[in-house]
Parts: C-alpha cells; sequence; structure tokens
C-alpha cells in the first residue's frame, strides 16, 4: 500500500494515462478529478461492488458459478460518472 500526501492541484499517476488529481480539499471530504483512457472503467467502490453483486447474482441464476467479481463483466452504470476532461470550473 501506498499513502501519499497532496495538495489542492497536486496529482498522482497510475500506469500510463490515468491520473487522480486534488481539486478541493474541504473539512470532511476530498474532491478528485480521475482520468483515465475510455477503455479503463472507474467506478466509486460502493458502486462497483454493487455491479459485482449484481452480475454475481445474474451468474448464479443462469447456473453459472463464480466466487469474485471480474473487472471484465462489471458494466458502467446507468447513470455514469462525468468524466471531466477539462477543468473544474466550481474549483473557487
Amino acid at each position: 500500500m501506498l499513502v501519499v500526501t497532496r495538495k489542492r492541484d497536486e496529482a498522482i499517476v497510475i500506469r500510463d494515462g490515468i491520473e487522480i488529481r486534488i481539486l478541493r480539499v474541504g473539512k470532511d471530504v476530498v474532491r478528485l478529478r480521475v482520468t483515465a483512457p475510455p477503455q479503463v472503467p472507474v467506478h466509486r467502490k460502493e458502486i462497483y461492488q454493487m455491479v459485482g453483486a449484481a452480475n454475481l447474482s445474474a451468474a448464479g441464476k443462469a447456473g453459472v458459478s463464480t466466487t469474485t467479481p471480474d473487472a471484465s463483466i462489471v458494466e458502467r452504470p446507468a447513470t455514469k460518472l462525468r468524466r471531466d476532461r477539462g477543468t473544474d470550473s466550481s474549483n473557487g
């Protein structure tokens, strides 16, 4: 595990093309911008878990036995997170 300290407008890079930038730091929340290639799914953890559980349930009903969700079977939810390719206008 890696623990880093970042300030506003600083970022970390994960592999080629994946960047996590700090947009705003509040008392109890941090606003992040995740930039990733379109083929890399980016989900909030709770959404990823819900979709994975739904996929496992559907696979079980079809007679397929799996024990853990595979990232390749996780579908994007109907309400997609906005992929911000520019600057955040609500930054100030």
